[in-house]
């Protein structure tokens, strides 16, 4: 090829890099202007605002007008924009913003009003949704009489009916203040939390400020999604201070783990990027509707682009157990553990015929309401008149199934149900309230501080996921003992206020020499009688009239101390570490 001469003239401006590359149009052309628009700006169906209500009117410049491009005489000689030039660098956060460097400034946009068919305009959508600052003051699980020195976090909400904010649990979780800023506005208004689900990882918040709610059009939420649909992430994540939009496709749709949690709830995956910051934002769905509020992703190494998202049936799930009881009650689970019938043998052992399918009771919580009317060995045919296959799942929609869990998940604390079952060849069905789970070790400490008892130096406490996650870090499923780590997966409670009571530290006096190195280790009795929970613990300590305390600990280990030299150096020892009370305030109750 031959070198492209250069025309005479004087050198053109060089344009920003952001800018797009096609010619500005005349007057004469904004019709076909128009007709190339629907091409550029019709992304994920999400209609921009209107021009005239968003840009300036453009002032004359001093000087010759610009010459216009002989590309732009011919309307039918108009470039074509490839498909990677499709989107425009003017488009920001839903709107278009216009730059010199695309239009000239003698052509007046606020005169064309094109009409775009088959975008939904979804603008006030994107004005319910607000940034959220908090500040969040954890306990100390490891010291357990104070708390972590405080930090601040932001993420995104959005605005629902009845003057409500939803976000995410972790989001707000452990808050000191929770504030809120709607998008455009540079004031931030004080929230006040309506109630936290942490299973569900939802919180709802409310501002009294009548000012916050002018001119905000709460959120409409939309059906379950289908596979592929469309959706687009928005919320305030890092990398800028302003609104951000993602899109996607869905990908997934199945009963997730819920890592805030650490429940097993439906769940949405998502190809769209969901970064931090992005948490408690709204997916919206191509009507403008919200399908699902953004939580987490998943980062590895072989992985991509996976986001997760709650779907609009746990949304309202929360929602409306809140309007029913005014509080968060909490999602019913059932209380046992179950085994698959795959195998043909296995079936026939257990008395089902060929035409019966379901699952076998493997173990049942002794404190739930399943142990009332289950059996181990009883095989689950079906509940609430649903059949449930041999591997525990469901039908779900055409062409997919799902775990039998998500029947449960849908109903609410204290509701009926009815399970059928096979016991020794015999149908047999039963019918029972339904109610939340409880671990012996439980996941979450719902916002409460942990509690507390020291006598003589020995700190006890009771173990939990985030006591297990103080002590050894994130990675306490590897490095915890193995003994608390059978507890957390296998263990349960065999009354309703059983806990898991163990020696935290040793805060080391001239009393408790030669047992300095006791740590994390379970406490079984006291004096001879069980321990059931530190509440009792510290009630028969406190109480004791006996010569010696005598604790019985895991690998049979026992501490022995004097009870009166041991009551009197706690007041000493509680001096020298500036801890304000031997227990904490709810074991005082």
């Amino acid at each position: 090829m031959g070198e492209v001469k250069r025309k005479r003239g004087r050198k053109p401006k060089n344009s920003k890099a952001d800018s797009l590359d096609f010619p500005p149009p005349t007057t004469a052309t904004v019709t076909s202007v128009a007709m190339v628009m629907d091409d550029v700006f019709s992304v994920s169906n999400v209609e921009l605002m209107d021009p005239a209500s968003t840009s300036k009117p453009h002032q004359n410049r001093r000087g010759r007008p610009k010459k216009l491009s002989k590309h732009l005489e011919n309307p039918d000689k108009f470039p074509q924009l490839s498909p990677s030039r499709r989107g425009p660098r003017g488009v920001e956060n839903g709107e278009f913003t216009a730059s010199g460097d695309v239009f000239p400034s003698d052509i007046a946009l606020e005169r064309v009003q094109p009409e775009w068919p088959g975008i939904v305009r979804v603008v006030p959508a994107m004005d319910a949704v607000v940034k959220v600052f908090c500040v969040h003051t954890e306990p100390n699980f490891s010291l357990p009489w104070q708390r972590k020195r405080q930090y601040s976090s932001s993420s995104s909400g959005f605005v629902i009916g009845g003057r409500r904010v939803l976000t995410n649990a972790h989001s707000v979780e452990h808050h000191t203040q929770v504030k809120l800023k709607k998008r455009g506005s540079d004031t931030k208004y004080l929230a006040t939390v309506l109630a936290i689900g942490t299973e569900c990882d939802i919180a709802m918040l409310t501002v009294d400020d009548d000012e916050f709610w002018v001119g905000v059009s709460p959120v409409e939420f939309g059906e379950l999604p289908a596979l592929q649909d469309a959706v687009t992430v928005v919320g305030y994540p890092i990398g800028g201070d302003t609104i951000s939009v993602t899109s996607g496709v869905v990908s997934r749709i199945e009963i997730l783990s819920y890592v805030h949690g650490s429940t097993e709830l439906l769940g949405l995956q998502i190809d769209a990027a969901i970064n931090s910051g992005n948490s408690g934002g709204p997916a919206f769905n191509d009507k403008g509707n919200c399908v699902g509020i953004a939580f987490q992703s998943l980062k590895h190494e072989d992985a991509e682009n996976i986001g997760y998202v709650i779907p609009t049936p746990v949304i309202l799930h929360f929602i409306r157990d809140y309007e029913k009881n005014g509080a968060y009650t909490g999602f019913p689970i059932l209380g046992l553990e179950w085994q698959k019938m795959e195998n043909p043998d296995l079936c026939e052992a257990m008395g089902m015929k060929k035409d019966q399918k379901g699952v076998r009771i493997r173990r049942i919580d002794p404190t739930g309401p399943e142990s009332k009317v289950l059996k181990p060995s009883d095989i689950i045919l079906g509940f609430d008149g649903v059949d449930i296959a041999n591997d525990g799942t469901v039908p779900f929609r055409h062409g997919e199934r799902i775990g039998f869990s998500y029947l449960v998940s849908q109903k609410y604390t204290g509701d009926s149900a009815t399970i059928k079952v096979l016991r020794n060849s015999e149908t047999l069905s039963f019918n029972y309230q339904l109610a939340t789970y409880r671990r012996l070790i439980p996941a979450h400490n719902e916002g409460k501080p942990p509690s507390y008892y020291i006598i003589a130096g020995f700190v006890f406490s009771t173990v939990s996921v985030p006591y297990l996650r103080s002590e050894y870090g994130k990675d306490y499923e590897y490095e915890a003992p193995v003994k608390l780590l059978d507890k957390l997966l296998h263990s349960m409670p065999q009354s309703p206020d059983e806990q898991l009571v163990v020696v935290s530290q040793v805060l080391v006096a001239d009393i408790n020499i030669g047992y300095e190195d006791i740590v994390n280790t379970q406490v079984l009795a006291f004096n001879g009688k069980p321990v059931k929970n530190l509440k009792s613990l510290a009630n028969m300590v406190e109480s004791c009239d006996d010569e010696f305390l005598k604790f019985d600990l895991e690998y049979q280990q026992i501490v022995v101390l004097r009870t009166s030299t041991a009551k009197a150096a706690t007041l000493d020892i509680l001096a020298t570490h500036c801890i304000p009370s031997a227990m904490s305030n709810d074991l005082k109750t």
